[in-house]
């Protein structure tokens, strides 16, 4: 799979490196309230700071990043992307994290990436990083609008979907795009769930 072979529709705006901080901002603020990431990081500057530096560096160049207009984004990696973050987004990760995050951030953010990272498949599959619609734009089916897209290319070329659940509310969003628990990711004793979740392709 190809990110130049996925059509997004009339809607969907391909995000260029132009279009990165504007998918950093849209996500953070759709994030505000995740308990997960509450837990994580603590504050909202810390939020679009590690949201702006990864879309920037990561998962716009590197993946396939789109957006709603100004209401919704979605941060994807294709089979063989690399999501781990180069050199160039280190300084805004360090000045998010060390900062302007709550006390404690690095050790967590730490125990969340060896979490994540020993629960990921190990099978070609598309991983969504992020989907979000900002608070005064929920309601209109604005994320079905955002999902569609990629979940149609994987069930014409038979792939899997995967993502971490980091907020118990959206259980039922997932699960009706075909989305099942595989398990659950044990961060911290005192860390909010953070459900993975897997999509078969559909014939």
């Amino acid at each position: 799979m190809e990110a130049d072979d996925i059509a997004l529709g009339p809607d969907l705006i391909r995000a260029t490196r132009g279009d990165a901080r504007q998918v950093g901002a849209i996500t953070a603020d759709a994030f505000r309230d995740d308990p997960f990431n509450r837990w994580l990081l603590g504050t909202q500057p810390a939020i679009e700071g590690v949201f702006g530096a990864l879309a920037r560096h990561v998962y716009v160049p590197r993946g396939l990043s789109y957006r709603l207009g100004d209401e919704g984004a979605a941060m994807w990696l294709l089979p063989g992307g690399d999501g781990r973050p180069p050199l160039a987004a280190l300084p805004g990760l360090y000045w998010s994290v060390r900062v302007r995050a709550r006390l404690g951030a690095n050790r967590r953010v730490d125990q969340a990436v060896a979490a994540m990272s020993a629960a990921h498949p190990d099978f070609p599959h598309a991983y969504l990083f992020t989907i979000g619609v900002r608070p005064r734009s929920r309601g209109k089916g604005l994320g079905r609008v955002l999902l569609a897209p990629m979940l149609e290319a994987c069930d014409r070329v038979g792939l899997p979907a995967y993502l971490e659940n980091s907020n118990p509310a959206n259980r039922g969003f997932y699960g009706a795009a075909g989305f099942e628990r595989i398990g659950l990711i044990e961060v911290a004793p005192d860390a909010p769930p953070l459900e993975a979740m897997l999509r078969q392709p559909r014939g």
